[in-house]
């Protein structure tokens, strides 16, 4: 069978920047084992593949070469952008049927925010814990790490600065303890985020890292669904004076990403995450799936 499909990079308004995600039209109806095939054949982290919907505009499905997720940032942007450029959607709101929900968007040609859940709130991680699966010292951790979700839940820990978060490296023995600790059996948890409260350029306000385990790639360019859990936490805890402010992520992969986020209501009462960045179109064409 043959679909058409897009490549996006998101969060970048230049090709070969930011995260990319291919995008496969009318594929939401195809198997778990082909999309996730699909995707190990990519080499990307994530791909989608859309469908029509009855409570919603479309139907969204995001995949992992290992698994189906509820929801994802990065592909959400590759999504709409995608639709956009092939004329299925015109510049204004549209709503996303998620497994983590319906998703309110709004697209300005190759510009989309989208609004993410308000954030849940959940364990509270020994900082030991998590420092081992970077391979850093529990003192180069500034917080208690704490999972966050607003839509996929990650792990968010706030590091000293740069430095520390450029020498990370992934210690997979210490992310089964850490997963094991969780309470996921190593299934379904994903990976720390990592923060620093300095961007990677002048115009950024926070610079993170995403490193990933085997299938995926070893490391995320861009992760907006995490980047809404980190803006929450940030918030939430009084890490940051301002709810707007701009996040950065992917330079040292040499694919430099950019987000303006905004966490909507006070700190103790937080109703979603607005987090927006531009797309740019790699490749279209058709693949034969199924």
């Amino acid at each position: 069978m043959a679909f058409e499909f897009d490549w996006i990079d998101a969060f970048t308004d230049s090709v070969f920047g930011g995260n990319g995600c291919a995008v496969v039209h009318g594929g939401a109806g195809l198997s778990d084992a082909t999309c996730m095939a699909y995707v190990a054949e990519t080499s990307l982290v994530e791909c989608t593949f859309t469908g029509p919907s009855d409570i919603a505009d479309i139907r969204v499905r995001y995949f992992l070469a290992s698994r189906e997720i509820p929801f994802a940032g990065h592909p959400t942007v590759a999504t709409v952008v995608a639709m956009r450029r092939r004329g299925m959607i015109a510049d204004g709101p549209l709503v996303l049927e998620t497994a983590a929900g319906l998703v309110p968007v709004t697209v300005a040609g190759d510009t989309v925010t989208m609004t993410q859940i308000a954030p849940e709130f959940g364990a509270k991680v020994d900082p030991a814990l998590v420092a081992a699966v970077g391979g850093i010292d529990a003192s180069d951790i500034l917080q208690q790490p704490q999972v966050v979700s607003t839509g996929l839940p990650f792990c968010v820990t706030l590091v000293r600065d740069r430095a520390t978060l450029e020498r990370l490296s992934l210690n997979l023995d210490a992310l089964h303890r850490y997963a094991a600790a969780l309470g996921t059996g190593g299934t379904d948890v994903m990976e720390p985020f990592w923060v620093t409260l300095d961007g990677a350029s002048t115009q950024g306000d926070t610079f993170s890292r995403l490193l990933m385990a085997p299938p995926s790639p070893p490391e995320d360019p861009f992760t907006g669904s995490a980047t809404g859990c980190m803006a929450s936490y940030l918030w939430a805890h009084g890490l940051i004076d301002t709810p707007r402010f701009i996040a950065e992520q992917g330079h040292g992969l040499g694919r430099p990403g950019q987000a303006q986020v905004e966490v909507l209501g006070p700190r103790d009462a937080i109703s979603g995450v607005k987090v927006s960045g531009q797309g740019a179109l790699v490749m279209s064409g058709q693949v034969y799936l199924g």
